[in-house]
């Protein structure tokens, strides 16, 4: 390519990542007024933007509960196939308690726990065992609970009907989870739900708990429990329902769920869509069941309990005079699944933008006097050729936080720091290959072929030093969170553009001045 085209190609880029790199510094509301601005460019971080920082913990007793109940079940069926009678086979607190129907059935029984190998076994009055969970397997099931709760909590940040964007999810310790949101002044609604969904038919309504037991004066039938439906706002319960304990089905078959507007009753609504495995068994439960009444039942609250008009099986819906937001968070508290454990918000801090306002103004002050500092020292020590080195040092910032913004990434403050970075690399590039210059004019050669060889010779030193770094970076954007993803981003854009500024543009600045003439000295 002729110098020309280069130097046409270059300016372009150029004129290109300083419009993106300037729309930064165009507030909001200018942006969204004026058509030839980007809507969006950097995002800032937590740490520039302010937001919300909150510790969440699950409660890993709840996971010991399910666990040992799911064990208690494994323990039944096995006693059965042994056809081994017990009189008593129950959850009790942190142990399964089972004791034997007859005392000599006690050996028996104690051989069939033991081949499952997960209890400790302790013995009490008349043959009663208590089994509580191996150390082992307790800490098996409290990881696995912690892995599922954050994995949970992850997808309902990252599902793009959140609008939560750039936000922090990871483990703190054995048993917090650390969340951090920018940009936002309350905890939203996707964090205090669990998400665990039930459908059951409805056996008898009213108004009121009272009303409902007073039409069963022996007490609730067996296996039978009250649910209630409430306002949103003030907690006023609205009907009570009698239906089964166990559900007919829960939101695990679940395979996708999305926000509607309902025309015909002018309200929002969340639809929702079943498996293959989930279809048959809501079908098989609807197909019975026309003219009664299915309660939806999220975290042990009514929901709505709609009349079955027909048989349902891949799709239905959920109404319940839901806002819009409300109907939103729902669709993806559902999409991403329950929680397998209730969680607890332990600590909920506000970050104020004001904080971020001054570490901005003190990362741009840093950035502004690290780059004056870098640029005078390489005009002092090469001259013109520093000179080209300072050029090509503005280039490559204004390439960094152009490249940034075309991709909407997120600045934090390590971001800034990354950027601070980016100055020295990218004279160390430029350095590397003024001293091959220098080299090369010390054996004898003139400036135009010393100039050629020194960028020839240079080129692969940059390459190899550069491509180590950013797979270092890679790597930490990889396994890396929040802040440290921050610095990787911009450290990995800062390696790409630095690389660039040295090799094509400090080389097109060489083929300007001194180009073809052949000068008696080089002002290097």
């Amino acid at each position: 390519m002729s110098l020309r085209w280069r130097l046409i190609s270059v300016i372009a880029l150029l004129s290109l990542f300083g419009y993106l790199t300037g729309a930064n510094f165009v507030d909001e509301e200018r942006r969204a007024g004026a058509w030839w601005l980007p809507d969006e460019g950097l995002r800032l971080g937590l740490d520039l933007r302010g937001g919300i920082h909150m510790v969440i913990s699950p409660d890993l007793d709840v996971a010991q509960a399910h666990e040992l109940d799911h064990r208690r079940g494994n323990l039944e069926a096995e006693l059965e196939r042994e056809e081994i009678s017990v009189g008593r086979l129950v959850v009790a607190g942190d142990a399964i308690e089972v004791a034997p129907q007859a005392p000599s059935d006690a050996r028996r029984v104690r051989e069939v726990v033991d081949s499952f190998g997960l209890f400790d076994v302790s013995e009490g009055d008349q043959g009663l065992l208590s089994l509580r969970l191996r150390a082992e397997e307790r800490d098996r099931v409290q990881k696995e609970a912690m892995e599922q709760a954050l994995e949970v909590l992850r997808l309902r940040v990252d599902d793009p009907a959140t609008g939560i964007q750039e936000s922090v999810v990871t483990r703190q310790g054995r048993d917090r989870i650390l969340v951090q949101i920018p940009g936002v002044s309350r905890v939203p609604d996707i964090f205090k739900q669990t998400g665990f969904l039930e459908f059951k038919i409805v056996d008898d309504s009213d108004l009121s708990e009272e009303l409902l037991r007073a039409r069963y004066p022996d007490g609730l039938p067996e296996g039978k429990a009250i649910y209630f439906e409430k306002e949103r706002e003030t907690q006023r319960v609205l009907r009570a329902y009698l239906m089964d304990e166990a559900p007919a089905i829960t939101g695990e078959f679940l395979e996708d769920a999305r926000v509607a507007f309902d025309s015909r009753r002018s309200e929002w609504k969340v639809t929702f869509e079943w498996d293959a495995e989930g279809g048959g068994i809501f079908g098989d439960l609807t197909g019975p069941n026309i003219g009664n009444p299915l309660a939806i039942i999220l975290d042990g609250q009514v929901r709505s309990a709609p009349t079955i008009q027909a048989r349902i099986s891949r799709m239905g819906e959920i109404t319940g005079r839901f806002s819009s937001q409300e109907a939103a968070d729902l669709a993806v508290i559902l999409r991403a699944g329950a929680l397998p454990i209730p969680v607890v918000l332990e600590e909920e801090r506000t970050i104020g933008p004001a904080l971020g306002s001054d570490s901005i103004r003190r990362g741009l002050r840093a950035s502004i006097l690290g780059l004056i500092l870098v640029v005078a020292f390489s005009i002092g020590y090469y001259r013109i050729s520093g000179a080209y080195a300072g050029v090509a040092l503005l280039a490559n910032l204004t390439l960094v936080i152009g490249l940034m913004s075309l991709f909407q990434g997120t600045l934090t403050l390590p971001g800034i720091a990354g950027l601070v970075l980016t100055v020295g690399m990218a004279v160390d590039a430029n350095v590397i290959i003024f001293e091959r210059i220098r080299e090369e004019l010390r054996v004898g050669k003139t400036p135009r072929a010393a100039i050629a060889t020194g960028f020839k010779k240079a080129r692969w030193t940059i390459l190899d030093a550069n491509i180590t770094t950013l797979i270092t970076a890679l790597i930490l954007f990889e396994y890396g969170t929040g802040p440290i993803k921050g610095f990787a981003v911009t450290l990995s854009a800062g390696i790409l553009t630095s690389v660039f500024a040295a090799l094509v543009i400090t080389r097109m600045l060489f083929m300007i001045h001194p180009g073809d003439r052949n000068l008696a000295e080089l002002s290097i």
